[in-house]
């Protein structure tokens, strides 16, 4: 196995089977094992998952027995992987799979072990107006508060190491994060232009006023987080 793609899901039964279909084709050329972690959905979604396991038998799917939050699906996801590269995508179809060989091309031409993330950065953002403000604002908040240079720390489209995700502290909502976190351990961070589509089924399971009063709440925690962080350590034995 060489890579692993999680895949968050909550009441995406109309976008889980084109989404699977796309990330086996994008993948068709690697030793790939795709996971969806169902997050406690209350729709077809899991059994619209599982009609295509004959389909594509690296197919597996991972169900929580309630909703606890994306980013508890995806360190679900990290988790359960057999592989020490991972993609992640969201799971309403807004990412494009295509994109995900040039995440892992420039993962894989790091030669040191110093780049431990490549994330997606969203180009012709197909969201309304308002959801586009709105990012925006929060990202140039989180840069100024972490330093973190991040251009687009909400794309759900990143490739990375799992040892260097596995290093990162665990809180809801970390997924926003993962850029901050990730040079906080000391690792080094890329970004890649990536394609943006439209939501074709479903709605957002996030609203702006709670997205803004979460991540600003979050953003100081993180902030606290780099505060008390000592420099890496390389230890020597003796």
């Amino acid at each position: 196995m060489t890579l692993s793609v999680v895949v968050p899901v909550k009441d995406e039964a109309d976008n889980v089977a084109a989404l699977a279909r796309e990330i086996a084709a994008a993948m068709a050329a690697e030793r790939a094992e795709i996971i969806f972690v169902d997050d406690g959905s209350t729709d077809e979604t899991a059994a619209r998952l599982l009609a295509l396991k004959d389909e594509i038998p690296n197919l597996r799917i991972i169900r929580h027995n309630g909703n606890f939050g994306q980013s508890r699906a995806v360190r679900t996801g990290v988790q359960a992987t057999r592989a020490d590269l991972i993609v992640t995508l969201d799971g309403d179809g807004q990412n494009d799979p295509a994109d995900i060989p040039k995440l892992l091309s420039l993962l894989r031409a790091d030669n040191t072990g110093r780049l431990g993330l490549v994330g997606g950065v969203r180009v012709e953002r197909q969201d309304a107006s308002n959801r586009r403000f709105a990012s925006n604002f929060a990202n140039a908040f989180r840069r100024c508060m972490l330093n973190d240079g991040a251009s687009d720390s909400g794309c759900g489209l990143k490739a990375f190491r799992r040892d260097a995700y596995l290093a990162l502290p665990y809180f809801d909502h970390m997924h926003r994060f993962l850029i901050a976190l990730t040079l906080r351990e000391g690792y080094e961070v890329e970004e890649v232009a990536v394609n943006h589509r439209p939501r074709i089924h479903g709605t957002s399971k996030y609203s702006n006023l709670h997205r803004a009063l979460v991540g600003i709440v979050d953003t100081f925690g993180v902030r606290w987080l780099q505060t008390r962080f000592r420099g890496q350590v390389e230890p020597e034995e003796m």
